[in-house]
């Protein structure tokens, strides 16, 4: 079945919220879902109902099972991002989820990943693919993600020349979190004993460093293509 040329076009951010979808966030090139469902068998039923809803749409997500959850993951990989195929899917989602009563929990969403600064990337990337497993990211050339997408995408940000024994950190935590739950995230972090170091690139992401000065970003898909 050819696909229609409408629905091969990428949504950026702003247009998926214009699709008012409250259950799901944009997480990079992803929409993605959590649904509480309170034990298992209502779980297994909202994964019956969602591959029942995949089929019939010829379009599936990556969904997780636990006891408590449902995680669910929709992109359209044949063009690398969101498409009006996923935000149908992630409609009857929602609905088959109402159906069932298991709640959403959009502020629960949130992705991490592995930053690893570098001043040349080419040198180090086939060592860390090796021992990960990983191989490097059709989308972006300075990501090395999971073939399987269970584990978190390690991605090398370019830095200035270092010698190993000057360096205290680098490696950080990138923590992508629904833009609403941003600044809620930070003040926990503040609260905890942490510091703001930089919001020169916000709404994008926040720098924080803990007691110790070790850092992890906050990140938002505002002010970004996804």
């Amino acid at each position: 079945m050819s696909i229609p040329e409408a629905d091969k076009e990428r949504l950026d951010g702003h247009a998926v919220e214009a699709e008012l979808l409250e259950d799901w966030r944009v997480m990079f090139s992803a929409l993605h879902a959590r649904f509480r469902t309170g034990d298992f068998a209502t779980g297994l039923a909202l994964v019956n109902a969602i591959g029942e809803a995949a089929e019939a749409a010829n379009h599936h997500p990556d969904v997780d099972l636990t006891y408590p959850l449902v995680t669910v993951r929709l992109a359209s990989h044949d063009v690398g991002g969101i498409t009006a195929r996923d935000v149908r899917l992630a409609r009857a989602i929602s609905d088959a989820a109402g159906r069932l009563g298991a709640d959403a929990d959009p502020a629960g969403v949130s992705v991490t990943e592995l930053a690893l600064d570098t001043h040349d990337r080419h040198e180090i990337m086939p060592f860390w693919a090796a021992v990960l497993g990983y191989e490097t990211s059709a989308g972006d050339d300075r990501e090395l993600v999971d073939p399987d997408g269970s584990r978190p995408t390690l991605w090398f940000q370019e830095s200035d020349h270092r010698s190993p024994e000057g360096v205290e950190q680098r490696f950080h935590l990138d923590v992508r979190v629904p833009p609403e739950t941003a600044e809620q995230r930070i003040r926990a972090a503040v609260d905890a004993g942490g510091r703001l170091v930089s919001d020169g690139r916000a709404p994008s992401y926040w720098v924080l460093a803990d007691a110790q000065g070790n850092q992890a970003c906050i990140t938002t898909w505002l002010g970004r293509e996804v």
